[in-house]
């Protein structure tokens, strides 16, 4: 029999190579630009509520031709869990050979990986669709995930200052205090969500909500808007009013008319469902148009996909190495 080995890395393995940094941005955009080109094969995110106890579980994957390996991704988030001490999301990712179907790799990044590759894909989308000047960051939400996301935003835009959001004023505070320090930018929590979608020139929505926390009469000329918390069916983060308004990207169509805002906005009588809209990895490779204008409102609908964890998932394994790694043969 041919020897066979099986690395598996642990969530402290993953944190010492795994960051979000430029090179992880260029890798998403890698990612959906190999969509927009065809031959990913994607299926719909098989996707599970578990409503009680206020969790879904999600299974992601993809494969890309010319890639020597794919993931399959399990994605466990539990929104009650902060009341026990525990982070809403876990989970892992398995990294399985494309010509054998052997595992290779098991990363027990208990939801690491798809923290990264999420805010990663918030920086592509604003690198391809907010103005190059675009300097007022509005967060709406004030957990990890916004907290990866205004750091990934540092990463393409001059950002020099921040306004904060959040149903939990004492969260927010806490947000505003921590990313003052960390980033060296002013950080202002604010009581009123309309203040600050209003002032921002880029904003992104973090929250798990299912009745929209962003007006569409608050936007304005110029803005781009990165949604991200839509990634299940009845989630709602954006009033589908704005679709009147705003040039609409997603990262996968088929999957936000089923998970997204675009589903909301479809629900609502808003836009046709199988209307032709841009999906990221097109802009990217200009074969759709994304923002045209500098009074554009430009809006991406991130839902996740599986060829973000794939790609996440190989480039874990090639930082890695071998160092420091449990390897079962």
């Amino acid at each position: 029999m041919i020897p066979h080995t099986v690395t598996i890395l642990t969530e402290t393995d993953l944190r010492r190579v795994v960051t979000l940094d430029p090179g992880l941005v260029d890798a998403m955009a890698a990612a959906f630009e190999s969509m927009a080109r065809g031959g990913v094969v994607m299926p719909p995110v098989l996707s599970m509520a578990i409503s009680d106890h206020n969790g879904e579980v999600d299974v992601k994957t993809a494969y890309v031709p010319g890639l020597e390996s794919f993931a399959i991704k399990v994605s466990p988030g539990f929104f009650d869990n902060s009341a026990l001490g525990l982070p809403s999301l876990s989970g892992l990712m398995v990294v399985l050979c494309a010509r054998t179907g052997r595992v290779q790799a098991v990363l027990l990044d208990n939801g690491y990986l798809t923290d990264l590759r999420t805010a990663a894909a918030g920086a592509v989308a604003a690198r391809a669709l907010a103005r190059p000047d675009a300097s007022r960051a509005a967060i709406l939400g004030a957990g990890l995930q916004a907290r990866l996301q205004l750091r990934a935003l540092t990463l393409v835009r001059p950002l020099r200052a921040v306004r904060v959001w959040a149903r939990d004023p004492a969260r927010a505070g806490a947000f505003a205090a921590e990313m003052s320090q960390a980033l060296g930018l002013e950080v202002i929590a604010c009581d009123d969500a309309r203040d600050v979608v209003t002032w921002a020139d880029v904003i992104v929505t973090t929250t798990p909500a299912t009745a929209p926390v962003l007006q569409a009469d608050w936007l304005r000329a110029g803005q781009h808007v990165t949604a991200m918390g839509s990634d299940q069916h009845g989630k709602n983060e954006i009033d589908p009013a704005a679709f009147d308004r705003i040039t609409y990207v997603a990262d996968r169509l088929s999957q936000t008319r089923e998970l997204g805002e675009l589903r909301s906005a479809i629900a609502a009588g808003r836009i046709a469902p199988d209307a032709d809209l841009p999906e990221l990895g097109a802009v990217l490779i200009g074969t759709r148009p994304g923002r045209t204008g500098p009074d554009d409102i430009t809006l991406a609908d991130l839902t996740g996909t599986g060829v973000q964890d794939t790609a996440i998932a190989i480039r874990a394994l090639a930082l890695a190495g071998g160092a420091g790694c449990l390897i079962i043969t």
